[in-house]
């Protein structure tokens, strides 16, 4: 397989099945911070992304992003600061905070000579959720919004979207409390795009809180409850999506850039 592929291991005990009854705090980040000698990939990043909530982490490349998703993986080692996942330190306690998230990265890989139903089976297997019999696992894949023809085609002919929709029934089947996205709908068509939001959509209605890093203005405004501008490691602004038009959103967006790189103007 290329690239790499979702991360979902056992499921948590007493995890919700349906939409969180608190306002519980899915992801948090304490004065997080990553430094590589004299740069410094992040700088204090503070947040906050409750239950049911998803929060947008919008900047160019090199703003910081997937090394905040890679920080919340515990593939990276904070140099100041902590992040949570559910309540849990991460570089505490990895293992169990991989327990209650799940990760769609950019490039999603399956076994392309298994069919997406095997695939689903397989990963769900390999993460602790056992037998779950082809009806659960078709009705997953449905969920998630798998078209009935494509359950038992082999992945290797699914579009980008089909495939993230395997690992969108893969957070399902798991139950978990966070999502971590890595810009998601990077290469996909306006309609999959679209598509890709609602899914996001139901499973904030479940209670899963999400951190999604994009750089695609339309996205953090149809799916972000909040968006976090990012630039050079650093949050530059800290909005509510519903306060702000697309337009608004993307003139603060350029206005930020443009303080940050007053040479490019």
């Amino acid at each position: 397989m290329e690239n790499f592929f979702p991360i979902f291991d056992s499921p948590v005990a007493g995890a919700p099945t349906g939409a969180a009854t608190e306002r519980s705090t899915a992801i948090e980040a304490r004065g997080l911070t990553k430094r590589y000698e004299a740069h410094t990939a992040l700088d204090r990043l503070n947040l906050n992304v409750p239950a049911g909530e998803v929060l947008c982490l919008l900047g160019p490349n090199g703003a910081g992003k997937t090394t905040t998703i890679n920080l919340f993986m515990g593939f990276l080692t904070p140099t100041e600061g902590a992040a949570y996942i559910d309540g849990v330190e991460v570089a505490q306690d990895p293992m169990e905070t991989r327990r209650r998230l799940a990760y769609i990265p950019e490039m999603v890989s399956l076994y392309g000579n298994l069919t997406g139903l095997e695939n689903l089976e397989y990963f769900a297997g390999l993460g602790g959720v056992k037998d779950l019999g082809r009806e659960r696992l078709v009705g997953l894949l449905r969920r998630a919004g798998l078209q009935d023809h494509a359950v038992d085609r082999r992945a290797s002919t699914y579009s980008k979207g089909m495939r993230q929709k395997v690992c969108v029934a893969l957070a399902l089947a798991k139950e978990a409390r966070a999502l971590l996205l890595d810009e998601p709908t990077s290469g996909l068509d306006p309609y999959a795009a679209n598509e890709f939001a609602g899914l996001i959509d139901s499973l904030a209605e479940e209670g899963v809180g999400t951190l999604m890093a994009t750089h695609d203005l339309l996205l953090a405004k149809q799916c972000g409850d909040q968006v976090v501008i990012m630039v050079d490691g650093r949050v530059r602004q800290e909005v509510r999506s519903a306060d702000l038009t697309v337009g608004e959103l993307e003139e603060l967006y350029l206005q930020e850039l443009r303080n940050a790189f007053p040479e490019a103007r």
